[in-house]
């Protein structure tokens, strides 16, 4: 099956926004074709045992019983029905869900799951993750961020530097903290300030220049010069730094992996959907939190357990359906909601994807399903896009650090092997 080349992909333009961010929250639903859809902020994608209850009563009282990873940690109810909207908000605000009704769509924020638990990272950022979303809760100015601005709190071992976060902090081993944008070294106490200023300078550029930017890469500012406007503003709140190269860009690696791992369990969750059944055996293994991962994945802390109960738990999730087994293909499958659930979709993606589950594990690299161009949802780094169009077939592309795109056309699912094959040989 030929392959074609595609031209590069152009340069990354600032956005001209025409209307508000419309991204879906807690208080603002977003109607889609199985029902109305509930996007539910969790800082770091850490969640309580008690919390993660009142979610799954929420999502079988009021939608389809399931629950759906973001690629940020969050979580989406579906099939919601009509008129639900204030019964949702109310049983959330009780389970402490909704501790800003002003700010609950803007505190989007990843943190290193494994932070704390298995000793690999320069420090724990759970003490960072409290004071900022403490933070983003009390600034005023912060209401203003879209939806789709992201905060990542990097334990020091990249994987959340890696996710293309609009500000990220980065503990450095030596006991600071490394901010982008500011390219600056803080003290690890100021870094959760750190971050909300950053933020602040990035919404006084925004409106300084006119546009209705929703991200720092939509900015239309010379190179450096966010850089430079938010040094300012530290030095104007007191809060020292230095310059320096920073550490390495983080890595686009796929999470922790199955299994056990240092102080936690840590599970799979195929697509990122939960029934309600395996929700249910997370939240009987009698761990006091749960940690969603941006990698549709799921760490549990033991904490206290003995050897003989974690084994046992990380079987039960097993034999509900999650994946346990880091060799697993699914660790290397994403893909958007698909038919029936988006009007804009071609395809039932996600059933193409697990008919052709065996072809995953055969490419280098991972796969992301779409059911439309828009590719909503897709992952940063190398990966293989499976696009599918109106024809009823699908088109692959795949690019490669340092390499050309590729394409090839699959003209049915039945022939998406053949294609991955086409594409990665």
């Amino acid at each position: 099956m030929p392959t074609a080349d595609l031209p590069p992909s152009p340069q990354a333009a600032p956005a001209a926004r025409e209307r508000g961010d419309a991204c879906p929250g807690t208080l603002r639903l977003h109607a889609a074709d199985d029902g109305a859809l509930a996007r539910v902020r969790l800082p770091g994608g850490v969640l309580s045992a008690d919390r993660a209850r009142a979610l799954g009563r929420a999502a079988r009282r009021l939608g389809d019983g399931d629950l759906h990873l973001t690629s940020r940690g969050n979580v989406q109810l579906r099939g919601l029905g009509d008129g639900c909207g204030a019964e949702l908000a109310r049983a959330l605000d009780a389970a402490g869900l909704l501790p800003s009704r002003e700010h609950e769509r803007v505190r989007n924020i990843v943190a290193s799951p494994l932070s704390g638990l298995d000793g690999a990272g320069a420090r724990d950022v759970r003490p960072w993750l409290t004071a900022l979303d403490e933070a983003l809760c009390a600034s005023g100015p912060a209401r203003e961020l879209s939806g789709r601005f992201l905060f990542a709190l990097d334990d020091g071992r990249g994987d959340v530097a890696g996710l293309g976060a609009d500000v990220t902090v980065r503990a450095d081993p030596d006991g600071g903290a490394w901010l982008v944008p500011g390219s600056v070294r803080v003290p690890a106490a100021d870094a959760p300030r750190t971050a909300l200023l950053t933020a602040i300078a990035f919404l006084d550029a925004a409106r300084s220049h006119g546009t209705r930017a929703w991200r720092v890469s939509e900015l239309p500012l010379p190179a450096g010069e966010l850089d430079r406007l938010v040094r300012d503003r530290l030095t104007a709140e007191g809060i020292t730094y230095e310059d320096g190269p920073g550490p390495a860009g983080g890595t686009h690696g796929g999470g922790p992996p199955p299994g056990i791992v240092g102080g936690a369990l840590s599970v799979h969750v195929p697509l990122g959907r939960f029934s309600a059944r395996q929700w249910e055996e997370l939240t009987l293994l009698g761990a006091t939190e749960l940690r969603l991962t941006p990698w549709r994945g799921v760490v549990v802390p033991t904490g206290a357990m003995t050897a003989a109960r974690t084994a046992g738990a990380l079987a039960r999730l097993a034999e509900a359906g999650l994946v346990t087994d880091p060799a697993s293909p699914w660790l290397r499958v994403g893909a958007c909601i698909g038919r029936p659930g988006c009007a804009k979709a071609h395809a039932d993606v996600r059933a193409d994807a697990a008919r052709s589950l065996d072809a995953a594990g055969r490419p280098g690299l991972p796969l992301y399903w779409s059911g439309c161009e828009r590719r909503c949802g897709h992952p940063g780094g190398d990966h293989v896009d499976v696009v599918a169009g109106a024809d009823g077939g699908y088109r692959l592309s795949v690019t490669a650090a340092g390499g050309r795109a590729r394409a090839v056309r699959a003209p049915d699912p039945s022939r998406i092997p053949a294609a991955l094959a086409a594409i990665t040989s």
